[in-house]
């Protein structure tokens, strides 16, 4: 069982940067792939960023490339999603999530991952 706590999502204005958070319970944390996903009011949950299990292997959304940088720490548990020259569009509920995959496999969807977070509010104001 993994539980995942999401934080440092708030308000700020376009051009501005935020980084998100996302703890993990468990012993076993770097076996797992690590997702960003977002969903927006009356939009469906969308793939944002993965990262490997060693972090060495990084996966991003074509609309967030050069803007966002996901990043682990296996010693401390967490992945963060650094977030830059936000745009109003990143307006969204961030919630992180916990995957396994043979090989170097992972998802773009929200299948395959088995825990998530509860999801943190980033709000960009225009």
């Amino acid at each position: 069982q993994v539980q995942l706590v999401e934080s440092g999502g708030g308000l700020v204005q376009a051009g501005g940067s935020l980084r998100l958070s996302c703890a993990a319970s468990g012993r076993t944390f770097s076996s797992y792939i690590m997702g960003w996903f977002r969903q927006a009011p009356g939009k469906e949950r969308e793939f944002v960023a993965a990262i490997s299990g060693s972090g060495g292997v990084t996966y991003y959304a074509d609309f967030v490339k050069g803007r966002f940088t996901i990043s682990r720490v296996n010693a401390r548990n967490t992945v963060y999603l650094q977030m830059n020259s936000l745009k109003p569009e990143d307006t969204a509920v961030y919630y992180c999530a916990a995957g396994q995959w043979p090989g170097s496999g992972y998802s773009r969807t929200s299948d395959g991952y088995d825990y998530w977070g509860q999801g943190t509010q980033v709000t960009v104001s225009s």
